[in-house]
């Protein structure tokens, strides 16, 4: 009888969960999670906390339902919105750590409520903009899949303006990137406007790659020479050709901006930028010397580039040196600063800006050999440790051929040392030219940009693999030309502006990635906004038709990536 009785209480089924609850948890965890959750965590658990948690078979049946994609939704933008503040809580804690390491002093922040947290804020407005863009986009599916229906022929008769529009198969990509305007959750600030800047490069590059599918750039100029040559079977001519047109372009003009922008317009420059140019002056940026009395003053780097702004001004006056003329004014009034640099320069020195960025040694093109030799090896040092550091997740390309992939990235170093090296030594140098090429009174400022453009030029040789590097210098020339645009008064700027760029940016990306999602460069941002769709699969590689169309997805990985050969490409150069 008790057998009975026990077995009775053994199928009875277990008690309904609240449906607050039970609703509580769908948007929480999924079954999946709860499992792992379970396996690893809750199994471990102390007997009383592990008698009224759920079994996953239990919990399973509790948050079942016939369509989870909105609880699905809910859930990823949980964790976006987690995952966004926990890092940047650790950020925070590392810039803190490394600031006491270095002993400098830490500025108390000003308490703030939690909703005004920018952090809060920040983490608000990403997981809002993917459960939006999320719900928006199946809903705009839903509607023109409705729409297109035999039941809804009376509603495209009445309107056919409208019906056009909803029924296009882009309406879902152009209506869910409605959702971007939710960045205006985040306040206005540097960090908006790089994320919309970002949002609008990559949709422009995007964009290009998509039309060059198409056809669009089938006759551009690619020949940069040809030459003659004998070929073994004595037939013919032998033709090379240098692939010149490309994304490197932007930095000639990207460079020169900055540059301009540097000396003349410093509070529109980005300040890590300018101390990496500081840093890398070479013997063009005088420190103090060693033994120099403590109780005199020695300008500091940025006083130096104010003192070229003020010889800018002056339109590069001449050097009057004060051990020729010991009774003469030799420095105008607003250049005492640099006083203890020019005073002791060579008397052979005929310009004011050779002698404050070279005082010791009269010949400016020494000078600009010199540079190259102390700060190639610096630069080469230090992206060899990141571009070592970078190429870790490719580690199997090692392993499978060591000699080619270290070949690799030793060139790829080296390129990159060049570039970066020939760049910042000729925007120095060519201060000095100018002065040697022009009057004094031509383009007096506009040559901060001309030598800039110069130093841009040695983008060229990096022209194949840094796309990255290119695009990120135009976003810093863009921001920093708008922010001088502002400055000047040559346009106002605009309330919101930088959140509809950022809608804009997201609305072309959608229609790329809806058209052509082999033209989205990168597996990781295609698997973004894969996930903004709702869905779990890379387009790209999907309704890739054939082996040349997989090769071009490939290959512009590895201009995203820009620093070594994929493991594919090791062991096709290998065979």
């Amino acid at each position: 009888m008790a057998t009975s009785d026990n077995d009775s209480s053994a199928v009875t089924p277990p008690p309904k969960m609240d449906p607050i609850m039970r609703n509580a948890l769908r948007y929480t965890v999924s079954a999946k999670e709860y499992k792992l959750l379970h396996q690893y965590l809750i199994s471990r658990s102390p007997p009383a906390i592990l008698r009224r948690a759920p079994q996953p078979p239990r919990y399973e049946a509790i948050v079942k339902s016939k369509d989870d994609y909105n609880a699905a939704a809910v859930r990823a933008s949980l964790r976006v919105f987690l995952a966004t503040q926990t890092g940047l809580k650790l950020w925070e804690l590392v810039l803190t750590k490394v600031s006491a390491a270095r002993g400098q002093p830490q500025t108390p922040k000003p308490r703030t409520s939690f909703w005004k947290s920018p952090n809060i804020r920040l983490s608000l407005s990403l997981s809002l903009i993917l459960l939006l863009h999320r719900l928006l986009h199946r809903f705009f599916v839903r509607l023109r899949s409705n729409l297109l229906t035999d039941d809804a022929k009376p509603f495209r008769r009445r309107n056919p303006r409208i019906s056009k529009v909803l029924c296009s198969r882009l309406a879902p990509a152009v209506g869910a990137s409605l959702a971007g305007f939710c960045m205006g959750v985040y306040p206005a600030d540097q960090l908006r406007i790089t994320i919309a800047l970002y949002a609008a490069a990559r949709a422009a590059e995007f964009v290009f790659n998509a039309l060059e599918d198409e056809g669009w750039f089938k006759d551009r100029p690619w020949v940069g020479f040809h030459a003659l040559s004998d070929r073994k079977d004595g037939q013919g001519i032998l033709t090379f050709k240098i692939k010149w047109f490309g994304s490197w372009m932007l930095m000639p003009l990207s460079a020169g901006q900055l540059l301009h922008a540097f000396v003349l317009d410093r509070d529109c420059f980005p300040k890590g930028f300018g101390d990496f140019l500081l840093k890398y002056g070479g013997p063009y940026v005088q420190i103090q010397p060693q033994g120099y009395p403590a109780k005199l003053t020695w300008p500091d780097t940025y006083e130096i580039v104010d003192g070229l702004k003020e010889i800018t001004n002056l339109k590069w006056p001449p050097f009057i040196s004060p051990i020729l003329f010991p009774a003469s004014t030799t420095l105008p009034r607003t250049l005492t600063a640099i006083a203890p640099i020019t005073d002791p320069a060579h008397p052979a020195i005929k310009s004011l800006s050779c002698a404050l960025l070279h005082p010791t040694d009269p010949s400016c093109l020494r000078v600009y050999l010199t540079y190259y030799i102390q700060t190639i090896p610096r630069i080469a040092k230090g992206f060899t440790l990141i571009f070592s550091l970078l190429s870790l997740p490719r580690y199997k390309s090692f392993l499978a051929n060591p000699i080619l992939a270290t070949d690799k990235l030793a060139r790829s170093i080296l390129r990159f040392t060049f570039f970066i090296s020939g760049a910042l030594g000729t925007s120095w140098g060519s201060i000095c030219l100018f002065q040697h090429v022009f009057p004094r009174t031509l383009l007096y400022s506009q040559r901060w940009f001309l030598g800039g453009f110069l130093g841009g030029l040695w983008g060229f040789l990096d022209r194949k693999n840094g796309r990255s590097n290119f695009l990120y210098s135009a976003r810093l020339s863009v921001d920093s030309l708008w922010k001088v645009g502002v400055k000047h008064g040559w346009w106002k700027g605009i309330r919101g502006g930088d959140v509809w760029l950022f809608t804009l940016a997201l609305c072309a990306i959608n229609i790329v990635h809806e058209n052509d999602p082999k033209a989205v460069n990168g597996k990781i941002f295609r698997q973004g906004m894969s996930s903004l769709c709702g869905e779990a699969v890379d387009r790209a590689l999907g309704q890739a038709q054939n082996l040349d169309e997989v090769q071009k997805v490939e290959e512009r990985e590895v201009k995203v990536q820009g620093i070594n050969t994929p493991l594919k490409d090791v062991d096709r150069e290998k065979s």
